[in-house]
């Protein structure tokens, strides 16, 4: 808010029991091929960073209140999870390379360091491919323990490098196999999916495509549809979109959204107001903006969310931690990164930012569908969907950006 593990380092994280489930048939397979383009900003210069329009989250501003069950929405039991009350208390220093800002998981890292008296977590904030370049130049120098991650492209990058160490199964079994490196380097805390918003006043729900593919076709968005082309989850749909579709369709897709008048916006959260507003009827965005501008209008706004199917317009991302290398005690890091996926950490990724918590426990907030009924494409590997490069350079030549 430390390159081979040694089995005596790997924490016993507790007796309780977790059943693996496959909620989602995509494969986070870690590693890509470079550096470049692998964080969730425009470190390029042409991307805005994925979690700018969520710096400043809806929901409680007071840390005593996390997993408290206050929300927006009313009271939440989040009693199926389990509490940071039941896991190993925290005690040492814990430097935590954190490629989500400040502003979004800030106030839980103070929670979690308030709790126990004797823990410091001296947090480094920056853009999660400007971390990874660091600690790949820090080499063995590093003062890193852990690396929080806005996208599962940034953690693959530091497990090819031999910068992270397994976790544990008990630590990985929290969440299902999917939301995590089929290595164990890297687990999943928080995911975010490709989402439809539109306004109920000028379309039914019925009128929209469930294939991505088919938007272009659709003569009702003509002049009424928003994108956001500079927007780095944007361009993260498109390279989805080019390893499913090809190069061809892709571009075949992007000069028939052109015909249509898609409107550009700079990031998807104007998007969702513009609809919720009627100043467009559709557009594609992060499924949290739409909960974001739902959580501050009335009950009656004509704002809902609805999801294309196994394609790249259905996405589904994960925000997640490893443990690097350089971690002076694997045990402390290893506990820290269990207790994001507490009860009280997974609320308050629900309650505070809108995202998905991944451990199925607890539920999701908002006028979402359950994340086992989401359906996502098959198979596609979601660390290659920050390596923007080839995709900005087809942006720019059929004049999308």
């Amino acid at each position: 808010m430390g390159d081979t593990s040694r089995t005596d380092e790997r924490v016993n994280v507790g007796t309780h029991s977790r059943t693996r489930r496959r909620f989602l048939q995509v494969a986070a397979v870690a590693g890509i091929g470079s550096v470049a383009g692998c964080g969730s900003a425009g470190d390029n210069g042409t991307a805005t960073p994925t979690e700018t329009e969520v710096s400043s989250p809806v929901g409680t501003s007071d840390s005593e209140q996390i997993g408290s069950g206050r929300s927006p929405f009313g009271e939440r039991d989040i009693s199926d999870g389990v509490s940071m009350s039941e896991m190993p208390d925290l005690a040492g220093e814990l430097t935590v390379y954190s490629g989500r800002g400040e502003a979004l998981v800030g106030e839980l890292l103070s929670f979690i360091e308030e709790r126990y008296p004797e823990l410091t977590i001296r947090p480094l904030y920056n853009s999660a491919s400007e971390l990874v370049n660091q600690i790949i130049t820090e080499g063995q120098n590093s003062p890193g323990d852990v690396f929080y991650s806005v996208n599962a492209g940034s953690l693959g990058a530091l497990a090819t490098r031999g910068r992270t160490q397994p976790l544990a199964n008990e630590i990985l079994s929290f969440v299902p196999e999917t939301f995590q490196s089929p290595d164990g380097s890297w687990v999943g805390t928080s995911g975010r999916a490709r989402a439809v918003p539109y306004n109920t006043n000028a379309l039914a729900e019925s009128s929209i495509p469930t294939s991505i593919m088919s938007f272009p076709g659709t003569s009702e968005f003509d002049g009424q549809f928003g994108w956001a082309p500079t927007y780095s989850s944007f361009q993260a749909f498109i390279t989805a979109m080019r390893l499913l579709e090809g190069e061809s369709e892709t571009r075949e897709w992007l000069r028939g959204m052109q015909e249509l008048n898609a409107q550009s916006y700079a990031d998807e959260l104007q998007i969702a107001r513009a609809v919720a507003d009627g100043e467009i009827a559709v557009g594609l965005t992060n499924h949290y903006y739409i909960q974001r501008v739902l959580a501050r209008r009335t009950a009656d706004s004509p704002l809902r969310t609805t999801f294309t199917q196994n394609d790249a317009g259905a996405i589904f991302n994960v925000a997640g931690a490893c443990l690097l290398d350089t971690a002076s005690d694997t045990t402390l890091a290893s506990n820290f990164i269990r207790h994001l996926l507490s009860a009280e950490a997974q609320d308050y990724f629900a309650r505070t930012t809108f995202e998905y918590p991944l451990v199925p426990e607890i539920e999701p907030i908002g006028q979402l569908p359950s994340i086992d009924s989401l359906n996502p494409p098959e198979r596609i590997d979601l660390t290659q969907l920050s390596n923007l490069e080839s995709t900005i350079t087809l942006l720019r030549a059929t004049g999308v950006l």
